[in-house]
């Protein structure tokens, strides 16, 4: 084999040092401090080096990449299923020559890192689904207290967490127990319909040790609703510095998506992204909303060309079939993780398997029938991500034509298939005439 960069460097990364190789010359660490990390830069142009290879350690390599890159250097950053060791004892001073050796010769990919605006917003949503996540754990605190007191609220309307239910838990941490005036804290929607119900699962049996626990949930949760807050400021302020233009395109009342749960209160949101995209709207194809379209932008960017086509969109996505799979043969592989940009639109697919309406609803339940509903979800996610791709790269306009389209085009499947079945027998195809009944 030939190798194609000859002033290549191998590095790896740990939490106390950090191991360089240069070829032909001995193995040389350094601490992970910011000035030997700096070092380790000046180091490396001093010996002419062009290019430097290094592993994804958690997020131990986001300082190191950020100071070889200010040195002007090439830096690639590699998955750690690319760098495989050898047989023999692992050790980090083979390691770094190993991912060296791999580099010089052009046998390792380089990893998607996005632009420095990209990595804050990404920064501030990763953090915010954080806090979504832990406040969600306090809801459930709130319901074990409440049944504790057998106060079946839960069970009668939707979310304990929702307007009506907030204000019901509230009053009773303020004293109220009397459980016809707490049922009139509820929404006039609900109380038409269920009030009977409401009074019913009101009525408790109170004690000291569950209203504290009650209080110590309600408190938690009210914490990170205010994190959420100062996290929604800051995508904002992201969003404004990404629109090129500083001037987002208006949009009028109630032309955008609907965004069911965890809206980020910012204010004109889809019409920041549409300026960041130049005018191309996400939200255009199916399942695809404001919130999960910015969701996207953190995770994938605004270049989607970095990818060659969409087949290796879905393949870095984590929704194309892996190695493993060989016709219908299955071996038993367990995946590592799968990357956050694919599991938001296998979130968006969940959603559109049960859609009366949208063809893509119709092609996943015609899979979910023979493979599963995971094999759907996925299958959907990935025809979602194609269409994400070349909307962005291609120029594609989607429109949506239904499910007697796409029922239509199905049977037209059919018969060509039939057609060419029978030319292949050196059979004819005779149209069946159905006579009435009369």
């Amino acid at each position: 084999m030939k190798k194609i960069r000859t002033h290549a460097a191998g590095i790896d990364i740990g939490a106390k040092k950090v191991y360089v190789s240069i070829e032909d010359l001995p193995v040389k660490s350094f601490d992970t401090f910011t000035q030997d990390l700096e070092a380790l830069g000046v180091y490396l142009v001093a010996h002419g080096i062009e290019t430097v290879a290094m592993e994804a350690t958690g997020v131990y390599w986001v300082i190191l990449y950020d100071i070889l890159v200010s040195q002007g250097l090439d830096v690639w950053l590699v998955d750690g299923a690319g760098t495989k060791q050898v047989p023999g004892r692992k050790t980090d001073v083979k390691d770094c020559q190993w991912i060296q050796q791999l580099h010089s010769y052009g046998l390792l990919n380089k990893c998607f890192v996005p632009d420095i605006r990209v990595q804050e917003l990404r920064a501030y949503q990763r953090l915010r689904e954080d806090h979504i996540r832990s406040g969600a754990m306090h809801i459930g605190h709130m319901q074990k207290a409440l049944i504790l007191m057998n106060i079946r609220l839960k069970e009668v309307i939707s979310q304990i967490h929702g307007t009506s239910g907030m204000r019901i838990v509230r009053a009773i941490l303020s004293g109220e127990r009397n459980a016809e005036k707490l049922a009139l804290l509820c929404d006039q929607r609900i109380l038409k319909t269920k009030k009977e119900w409401v009074i019913r699962s009101l009525k408790g049996h109170y004690s000291e040790a569950a209203l504290f626990e009650l209080g110590q949930a309600v408190a938690c949760y009210d914490f990170y609703g205010e994190q959420i807050a100062m996290c929604d400021i800051k995508l904002e302020e992201v969003l404004k510095k990404m629109d090129l233009d500083g001037t987002p395109k208006p949009r009028s009342k109630g032309t955008r998506k609907a965004i069911r749960h965890n809206r980020p209160d910012i204010e004109n949101m889809g019409g920041h992204l549409l300026g960041i995209f130049e005018g191309k709207d996400a939200t255009v194809l199916p399942g695809i909303t404001d919130y999960n379209w910015m969701q996207l932008l953190s995770e994938v960017g605004t270049d989607l060309g970095k990818w060659k086509s969409e087949k290796h969109f879905t393949s870095w996505l984590g929704l194309a079939p892996k190695q493993h799979n060989s016709g219908k043969m299955k071996r038993n592989y367990k995946p590592k993780g799968a990357p956050r940009a694919g599991l938001i639109f296998k979130q968006a697919a969940v959603g559109l398997l049960n859609s009366k309406h949208i063809a893509l609803g119709a092609f996943g339940r015609k899979i979910r029938a023979k493979k599963g509903g995971l094999v759907a979800i996925k299958a959907v996610a990935r025809k979602l991500a194609e269409l994400y791709w070349k909307l962005f790269v291609k120029g594609l306009e989607y429109v949506e034509n239904g499910i007697q389209k796409y029922q239509e085009k199905m049977l037209l499947n059919k018969q060509r298939a039939v057609t060419r079945m029978a030319q292949e027998l050196g059979l004819g195809i005779t149209p069946l005439k159905i006579q009435s009944a009369d």
